[in-house]
């Protein structure tokens, strides 16, 4: 897959210019318009998926997407299905009734296909958010084949480090839930770069997005190994902190390991020397890309496309960054993470060593 620069937020106020008058600013959590005009073809519907899989989606995603539709001159429904299929679909009926211009779905275990075909059925445009799903008009992501490919040589730079050849090494395979249409394209990055460099897969638990259940799975792999492990490769950064929980109750050092998301506590283990490090996706940059996609879908416009899915649907790539102890500083600074959480008293030496500074 191609990369693609970032779109730029910069048409937001371009696109706030055009706007009816009489549309007025409303809710993140499902306001809808007072003012003039056709209240439903200016606001915005959205459903993310839950609050376990990730911080990122109440932190980060919610913010970024009211701020920018908003801005743009749209009323905002901003829900969170909390990992429950029903509840999605209640909360996406409750939304047509309201009426959209526009939906836009994080997909949680196939929940949003029903929920795109009901919007179609009624003349909406559906985009993708974050992860793929039949039926979408439009798919925005991050380049999710160069997620796994950033995640691969993490391990292979992690072995590296260790002195551990990559064609002897023993790797363990943890990867994401498979109802996630990202989950084989994280897999299928890394495992082009690992069995590349000669790593073939000690172990592969069922993926899964659940720390818990990681942590589960990697113990049993690792039993299974006898206790040997040099590598692992973590489709997230949730995951890998089951690992790591599983790698301090063994006393395991140096073992390769990566992650995505940037959350607190991998940086914090990036820093200590548990993880290697993370896939940094700015939430920011994809936010303001699927506003510029929704802007342009409630404007009657057709999006710029970088590349397609294996199905034909247009896919608009924001592009990722590795992070490493040196650049932890730099998620910091971006405001996707505060100095006061990352640099706690146990982490504190580790952020002088490396510059992080409020």
């Amino acid at each position: 897959m191609k990369k693609s620069s970032i779109l730029a937020v910069a048409a937001l106020a371009g696109a706030a210019a055009v706007m009816l008058a009489g549309c007025s600013s409303g809710s993140g959590n499902g306001g809808s318009t007072d003012g003039g005009g056709d209240a439903a073809a200016d606001r915005a519907c959205v459903i993310l998926p839950d609050a376990e899989s990730s911080n990122r989606w109440e932190d980060f995603d919610r913010k970024y997407l009211q701020e920018g539709l908003e801005a743009a001159g749209f009323t905002t429904d901003i829900q969170n299905a909390q990992g429950d299929v029903n509840k999605y679909s209640t909360l996406a009926d409750q939304q047509l009734t309201k009426g959209c211009g526009v939906m836009l779905l994080v997909d949680y275990q196939g929940a949003a296909e029903g929920v795109a075909e009901k919007a179609k059925a009624e003349g909406i445009p559906v985009i993708a958010y974050d992860r793929p799903f039949t039926g979408a008009d439009y798919y925005v992501s991050f380049d999710n084949n160069e997620v796994g490919k950033l995640e691969g040589q993490t391990v292979l730079d992690g072995l590296k480090t260790a002195g551990k050849d990559p064609a002897t090494a023993v790797v363990v395979y943890m990867g994401g839930d498979p109802t996630d249409g990202n989950a084989k394209m994280f897999h299928d990055g890394a495992v082009e770069v690992m069995e590349a460099a000669g790593i073939k897969a000690a172990a592969e638990p069922p993926g899964v997005w659940d720390q818990e259940k990681s942590a589960t799975n990697f113990e049993q792999a690792l039993t299974s190994l006898g206790g040997k492990v040099d590598g692992v490769w973590s489709a997230n950064d949730a995951n890998a902190a089951g690992v790591i929980s599983i790698l301090q109750k063994n006393n395991l050092t140096g073992v390769a390991l990566s992650g995505q998301d940037a959350q607190v506590g991998a940086l914090q283990y990036i820093l200590q020397g548990w993880q290697t490090a993370t896939v940094y996706k700015p939430v920011k940059d994809e936010a303001t890309a699927a506003v510029d996609t929704a802007v342009a879908l409630l404007k009657g416009e057709k999006p710029t496309a970088q590349a397609k899915l294996d199905d034909g649907t247009p896919y608009i790539q924001v592009t990722p960054k590795l992070v490493g102890p040196e650049q932890v500083k730099d998620v910091i600074a971006a405001g996707d993470a505060s100095y006061d959480d990352v640099c706690t008293a146990d982490v504190m030496a580790a952020c002088e060593q490396y510059g992080i500074t409020k």
